[in-house]
């Protein structure tokens, strides 16, 4: 009867250690910053390159 006894209360222990939280954890988003790499310079200067070389062709 000891062992008997002895084996529930070691299977009762092992199973609340092993149970884990009732509440999900409270995990914070992770903050992304993404940077642009486009200007309006990079789209201005080549128009005017080739407006400038239209011109320079008449």
């Amino acid at each position: 009867m000891k062992k008997l006894a002895l084996a529930a209360l070691f299977a009762a222990v092992g199973t609340a250690a092993m149970a884990g939280a009732l509440a999900d954890p409270i995990i914070e988003p992770e903050v992304i910053v993404e940077h642009s790499t486009a200007s309006a310079a990079a789209v201005i200067i080549p128009i005017l390159v080739l407006v400038a070389a239209a011109i320079a062709l008449r």
